[in-house]
């Protein structure tokens, strides 16, 4: 046990003090881990989101693509039918 006033002062403080800091390393190593992780997430949801985009976009496309070759075709077939009277519609 110290003898002075300043050594009590010293020696009743120093637990607190390391016991804050422990506290406070803790604290900042949980929010840092977090901040990291929610940055990921982030990340990682916009590629997926970016992925599903471009996978509609194309699945779009092909419907697209898809209902102009059926217009094509319906175009073509009513091009070559021929009406009642017997003469070819245009």
């Amino acid at each position: 046990m110290p003898e002075s006033l300043a050594g009590a002062i010293v020696f009743s403080v120093t637990p607190t003090i390391v016991v804050g800091l422990i506290f406070w390393f803790i604290v900042r190593a949980l929010l840092r881990s977090d901040r990291t992780e929610r940055a990921v997430y982030a990340r990682v949801e916009a590629e997926e989101r970016a992925k599903a985009e471009a996978e509609e976009r194309a699945e779009s496309r092909d419907l697209a693509d898809l209902a102009d070759r059926a217009g094509v075709a319906a175009r073509a077939d009513r091009s070559g039918r021929a009406d009642r009277s017997g003469r070819s519609a245009v």
